[in-house]
């Protein structure tokens, strides 16, 4: 087995385990935590697909930015005397465990792989499809008019959602 599949098998079982954990959970502080394991799960196997850019924007808007969103109202909302992570038995034994892993994951990559050594010619030009430059490149020349339409849009929302805001005009 390549380390490609092996990492493809357990980012597609975090994804699944967490998104039904997710559904399942009572609590909705532990539900919206496992939908941040859940889209950083989708992050990594962006990553296996050489979808370089949607995965860093995974990372940023969705479990960054709409995260906060959603943890906010949930703490607005006050959901009451719920357990907590900390509460629960093995939390930390399980998270050092899990850091011990990725470390030594960090570890062996920098230390024992050799990346660069064997690409392929279609697999490097997979790769650089879904580099930021390249995307970058697209949108301000072959598709530079709905790009601009589409921030056209925004402002107008953004405009249209300041003035319903507005109590009164003077």
């Amino acid at each position: 087995m390549s380390l490609e599949l092996i990492l493809f098998i357990l980012f597609a079982a975090v994804a699944a385990v967490s998104g039904i954990l997710m559904i399942t959970r009572s609590n909705p502080i532990i539900a919206a935590l496992f939908l941040i394991l859940n889209f950083g799960s989708l992050a990594g196997l962006y990553l296996l697909l050489n979808a370089q850019f949607i995965a860093v924007v995974q990372v940023i808007v969705y479990a960054g930015a709409i995260m906060v969103l959603f943890l906010f109202v949930i703490m607005l909302l006050k959901p009451g005397h719920e357990t907590l992570v900390s509460k629960i038995i093995g939390i930390k034994t399980f998270s050092f465990a899990i850091a011990a892993l990725v470390f030594i994951q960090l570890a062996y990559l920098i230390f024992f792989s050799h990346p660069g050594s064997s690409i392929k010619p279609d697999v490097a030009a997979s790769i650089n499809a879904g580099t930021v430059e390249t995307i970058g490149r697209e949108l301000y020349t072959n598709y530079v008019l709905p790009f601009e339409a589409a921030g056209f849009l925004l402002l107008a929302a953004t405009i249209g959602a300041v003035v319903l805001a507005k109590k009164k005009f003077q």
